[in-house]
C-alpha cells in the first residue's frame, strides 16, 4: 500500500472537512481490498448515499469510511459522524454497513481499522446538541461514534502505526470473528456489553470478577432480572466459539 494522499485533489476545495473527505476517499479507493472476501478493489457508491461510501462487487459488503487527523499511536476514541437519526436507522437495519476508521497525519495514513457491522449497536452512537435556531440548518442533530466502547475483538487493524498488516492475517481474523455475528439487535447488545466487560479484565479472569459488572449490565438491560445467568450464558458462548478458554472452576483465559 502507498500511505500517501494525492494532495493535488484538495486544491479545488476550501473547507478542511471537504479536503479530508476527498483525500481519504481517494486513498481508500486506490489502495483498499475487501477485508471480508479479499476482492482486490472496492467500488465507490454515488455521492451523498447515507451511511455508505464503498461496496464490494463480489460479496456485496458495504463500507462507511470515517477519518480523523490524529498524531497519537492507535486510533482515536471518538469521531464525528452525520445526522443522528439516519445513523441509528442504518446501523439497526438488516444491512447495516461495516466501517473503516482511518487516522492520518502529514497527508499520509497512520492507522486503518476495519470494524465489522455486527459490532455496532445504538449505544455506541452519541447524540450531539441540535444546531441553534439561528443557523442555516437549525435543529439538525449530528452524532459521534464512540469507538472506545467497541470491544477490542471488533477492531481489526489493516494498518497499525504506519505498518501494513498482511492481507491473509486480516482475512483470517475476520473469518474467525464471523462466528460472533448476531442479527437480533438485543442479542447483539448483550454480546457486545459482555465483551466490553471482558476487555477491562486481564488475560486470566474469574466469574466473580465478571459479576462485579452486574450493576452496570443491569442498568443497560433493566428488563432482565437474571443478569448473572446472562453473563454465564455469554461466556459459555464465547468459550464454545474459541474466544475464551475455561481453565478451572469459574476461571477463564482470553484467547487471541
Amino acid at each position: 500500500m502507498d500511505f500517501l494522499f494525492n494532495t493535488s485533489l484538495a486544491d479545488a476545495y476550501h473547507s478542511a472537512t471537504q479536503k479530508a473527505r476527498v483525500l481519504t476517499e481517494d486513498w481508500l479507493g486506490r489502495n483498499m481490498y475487501c477485508p471480508i472476501c479479499g476482492t482486490p478493489v472496492l467500488r465507490h457508491f454515488e455521492a451523498n448515499r447515507p451511511v455508505a461510501d464503498f461496496y464490494c462487487t463480489e460479496c456485496r459488503a458495504e463500507y462507511e469510511l470515517k477519518s480523523k487527523k490524529h498524531k497519537s499511536s492507535g486510533i482515536c476514541d471518538k469521531i464525528n459522524d452525520g445526522e443522528y437519526n439516519k445513523m441509528i436507522s442504518r446501523i439497526t437495519s438488516l444491512n447495516n454497513p461495516n466501517f473503516f476508521i482511518l487516522t492520518h497525519t502529514q497527508n499520509k495514513v497512520r492507522n486503518l481499522v476495519f470494524i465489522p457491522n455486527y459490532f455496532f449497536v445504538p449505544e455506541i452512537i452519541e447524540k450531539r446538541k441540535p444546531l441553534s435556531e439561528h443557523t442555516r440548518r437549525a435543529g439538525w442533530t449530528g452524532c459521534i461514534i464512540n469507538i472506545s466502547t467497541i470491544p477490542q475483538y471488533g477492531k481489526i487493524y489493516i494498518i497499525k502505526d504506519s505498518i501494513e498488516i498482511k492481507h491473509t492475517e486480516v482475512l483470517a481474523t475476520y473469518k474467525h470473528l464471523e462466528s460472533l455475528r448476531v442479527q437480533k439487535l438485543e442479542s447483539r447488545g448483550w454480546l457486545m456489553d459482555v465483551l466490553q466487560c471482558v476487555d477491562k479484565l486481564g488475560e486470566y479472569f474469574s466469574l466473580d470478577e465478571m459479576y462485579n459488572f452486574i450493576p452496570l449490565l443491569q442498568t443497560k438491560h433493566p428488563n432482565n432480572h437474571f443478569v448473572d445467568a446472562k453473563i454465564r450464558q455469554q461466556l459459555q458462548m464465547l468459550r464454545d466459539k474459541g474466544f475464551l478458554e475455561f481453565t478451572h472452576g469459574g476461571h477463564y483465559r482470553k484467547l487471541q
